[in-house]
């Protein structure tokens, strides 16, 4: 699929997560947590993410028939043109359930390990975040550009915590260096969010393990089409599936990397 032809993709795919979105406010004014469901310890589900990937299974699938589907809830398909929709219909279930405001939908395809075309729709705050690849990353119509900062000292930084004991322990470790080394960390909650930020200039870096293929490839190829870099915490180039991710503005990535690894080592 070339660059016109993805493009065209794109703006179908932005009308579609705009239309899901709105889908998901509506269901939110309603929500009531007899709905919810745990998938594991503090991993939620509702009904509203099934609904909302139904229908995003639906339409992408009308857009694009020959297009595969891998879904968070379940939902998937075999393609028959190589390429694959990975979408996550809530990133940041938590909170939904909750209600702040802080969670978003996202839509990536993508070729084996390339992802080609990714859209981020940051719902509570009306904002499509959308790269094709080799064509720039944009919040709604605005250009994005990754910060310039060229030191973690001097930079702030976005997480998630994974659920495994000695895996958290490593990760408040990590957590508890940059706190005391740089302009802090914060924790979100919707890694598809997290990376948009990265890509607007508004973090540095974002580094997360335990996350699946919805989490982020939407999201990691916003970054790069904004001027950034991504990799798996081990630098690595097989974040998609490698269930680890360090996403950063470029300058600051070696450095992080290198304070990440000497956490996880010891």
């Amino acid at each position: 699929m070339n660059t016109s032809e993805l493009k065209q993709l794109r703006d179908q795919v932005l009308t579609i997560a705009t239309e899901v979105g709105n889908f998901i406010k509506t269901e939110r004014i309603n929500f009531t947590k007899s709905s919810l469901e745990e998938k594991s310890a503090h991993n939620l589900v509702t009904a509203v993410d099934k609904a909302a990937e139904a229908l995003l299974f639906e339409k992408l699938s009308a857009v694009y028939p020959e297009g595969g589907f891998l879904g968070e809830e379940g939902n998937s398909k075999e393609g028959t043109s190589g390429y694959q929709w990975i979408v996550d219909p809530i990133d940041g279930t938590s909170n939904f359930v909750h209600d702040l405001p802080l969670y978003s939908t996202s839509i990536a395809l993508a070729k084996g390990n390339e992802v080609v075309l990714g859209v981020v729709n940051d719902i509570a705050h009306n904002t499509n975040y959308h790269a094709v690849k080799g064509d720039g990353a944009f919040a709604n119509d605005l250009s994005l550009q990754v910060s310039s900062s060229q030191k973690v000292y001097d930079s702030l930084f976005v997480t998630g915590f994974p659920y495994e004991e000695k895996q958290l322990d490593e990760f408040l470790a990590i957590y508890k260096h940059l706190i005391r080394n740089s302009r802090g960390v914060r924790r979100l909650g919707s890694a598809a969010i997290d990376l948009c930020y990265v890509a607007h200039g508004k973090f540095e870096a974002f580094y997360e393990i335990g996350l699946n293929a919805w989490d982020v490839a939407a999201g990691a190829l916003i970054v790069t089409e904004a001027g950034g870099h991504v990799s798996t915490l081990s630098k690595g180039n097989n974040w998609l599936f490698g269930k680890s991710i360090c996403a950063s503005n470029g300058h600051v990535h070696d450095e992080l990397l290198t304070l990440i690894n000497q956490e996880l080592s010891n």
